[in-house]
């Protein structure tokens, strides 16, 4: 099994070691002191469950690399329309793209069913720029438990978590997600193959759509919004908005909001993908964690008030450090 990691950052790298443990032919598509780091050295995983270091092919030429079997995407949703030309060498006609994204994914509707099926969500897929790189009949969706870090160059810190649901957009038990999820748990992550993926979406999503926007606003951290009254308030309105968007597009996540934010609450003080982003000067991956619930809200014609209020604010901030960076 041949396999393409494009972004090999710190959930990248970790996915790419592990692989590499059971023996598949990986190769990690990087840049910068990262990528030098990992060629001379190789990705060094520091984890509560035992170091190692894997040795494997690194590079910033995907045109070296060829076909793939699969292509893991490490990249932030906000750049999968200008992935192309790291992605396209590595095609060939059965090449499946499994997509590690936080948020609705440009494929949601595609293999959907129901009045919605084929529908494109403009936010994550504008003018079909995503599908143009990314076709969804290549994509395998990817649910990300893991929690990573780079501690440096070629050094990813595992912190917590192993688990990568993936499942088909169409629902189906496929060979391919099958074949990936045995090469992950050989190399000791946990990959169930998951059916109703979109369930395992929503359920990480109502974390995401909440908490990252608000932080990126108040530069609080996650126990800090939690237990502060007025904003936790806040966070609990967005949940059950998303959830009764979920539900109106026919997914039902078993989950509450009350474990929902009993869960974040035990994570601490610890700040979001999101506010990190901004505190270093990147662009805010909010597109498709809030703006496409609202436009999921609006074509289901459920009302989302709060939601739409913080996505008002939130695109303003992201837009002002996008014409930063």
């Amino acid at each position: 099994m041949k396999v393409a990691v494009v972004g090999a950052g710190a959930i990248g790298a970790y996915v790419g070691a592990a692989l590499d443990r059971a023996g598949a032919d990986v190769h990690l598509i990087a840049r910068g002191p990262h990528l030098a780091a990992m060629r001379e050295h190789g990705v060094r995983v520091l984890s509560p469950r035992g170091d190692f270091t894997a040795r494997v092919h690194a590079t910033d030429r995907p045109e070296d690399i060829g076909p793939v079997d699969y292509v893991f995407l490490g990249l932030k949703a906000n750049s999968y329309a200008a992935c192309g030309p790291l992605v396209t060498p590595l095609l060939k006609d059965s090449t499946a793209v499994i997509a590690a994204q936080n948020g609705i994914p440009w494929w949601y509707f595609h293999g959907h069913g129901g009045p919605y099926d084929g529908r494109r969500v403009e936010s994550v897929d504008p003018g079909g720029s995503v599908s143009a790189v990314l076709p969804p009949e290549r994509a395998i969706g990817c649910v990300v438990y893991a929690a990573t870090e780079l501690e440096g160059p070629g050094v990813v810190r595992h912190l917590e978590g192993t688990r990568f649901s993936i499942g088909e957009p169409d629902r189906s038990i496929s060979p391919r997600c099958l074949e990936f999820s045995d090469a992950m748990r050989t190399g000791g992550l946990k990959c169930p193959v998951e059916a109703e993926l979109r369930e395992d979406i929503w359920i990480k999503l109502l974390g995401n759509i909440s908490f990252n926007p608000i932080s990126a606003l108040t530069r609080a951290t996650m126990r800090e919004m939690c237990l502060h009254r007025s904003t936790r308030e806040v966070i609990e309105l967005m949940m059950s908005e998303a959830l009764r968007v979920a539900e109106a597009l026919g997914c039902r996540p078993d989950i509450s909001v009350e474990r929902r934010l009993a869960g974040a609450e035990r994570v601490g003080d610890h700040r979001t993908s999101t506010l990190q982003d901004l505190e270093k000067g990147k662009p805010l991956e909010l597109d498709v964690l809030l703006a496409a619930v609202v436009e999921l809200a609006a074509i289901s014609d459920v009302p989302v008030p709060t939601l739409r209020t913080v996505d008002a604010i939130s695109d303003l901030l992201a837009r002002g450090v996008t014409a930063a960076a």
